[in-house]
């Protein structure tokens, strides 16, 4: 495990997006994993689930948003770091997700546009191996091409193993580990950013 970050002068908010449209899925629980290590670093957390994802698509040609999709974006302005878990379908990002992070592009006139100095966590959960590594990789470009940092590590979870347990099976402690590792590299980055700021001459 790496060594905790310092503590933060005051609460930065990280903020974690995934899963699919089944309620606990392996994404959305991986999620919860690391957003539970965020807040035991001292960090408030704000989750998107299943049932908080917006499910219709995105059109930047139409102002109209859902009270999801708002609450979405809402909640990208403000973090501090994120952290992002998709199903792998068919060797990638499931369509879910992608158009959900597609919702990011309504910060594209903002001071701080899409994910400008955050720290992403990227999560991949599959049924086989095969689809792990291309669709982290593809999660990775994805918050590369919207300005993020991806945190070096990048954590992959076999779904057909049950990772987070189940019923008279407790869960996989290399699993629970992995979203740790990648909640404390966000909440680090998070801490380095903010610390750059508070010493930065003014404009």
């Amino acid at each position: 495990m790496l060594p905790a970050p310092a503590p933060l002068p005051d609460r930065p908010l990280i903020v974690g997006i995934g899963g699919s449209t089944r309620p606990g899925s392996t994404a959305e629980r991986a999620i919860e994993a690391a957003l539970a290590q965020a807040r035991a670093l001292g960090c408030d957390t704000l989750a998107f689930g299943a049932d908080a994802l917006p499910t219709e698509p995105y059109d930047p040609t139409r102002p109209e948003r859902s009270d999801k999709a708002r609450a979405l974006v809402d909640a990208v302005r403000r973090a501090d770091g994120l952290v992002l878990a998709t199903p792998a379908y068919h060797g990638g990002i499931s369509g879910l997700m992608k158009n959900v992070i597609d919702f990011v592009e309504d910060t594209r006139e903002d001071a701080r546009p899409y994910l400008t100095m955050r720290a992403v966590g990227c999560i991949v959960s599959a049924d086989g191996m095969q689809a792990m590594g291309t669709t982290l990789t593809a999660l990775r470009s994805v918050v590369h091409a919207l300005r993020g940092w991806p945190t070096p590590y990048g954590a992959a979870l076999l779904a057909s193993s049950r990772p987070f347990g189940g019923a008279e099976q407790p869960a996989d402690p290399a699993a629970l580990a992995a979203c740790h590792r990648v909640a404390e590299e966000v909440v680090g980055f998070a801490a380095l950013v903010r610390g750059a700021a508070a010493v930065a001459p003014a404009a």
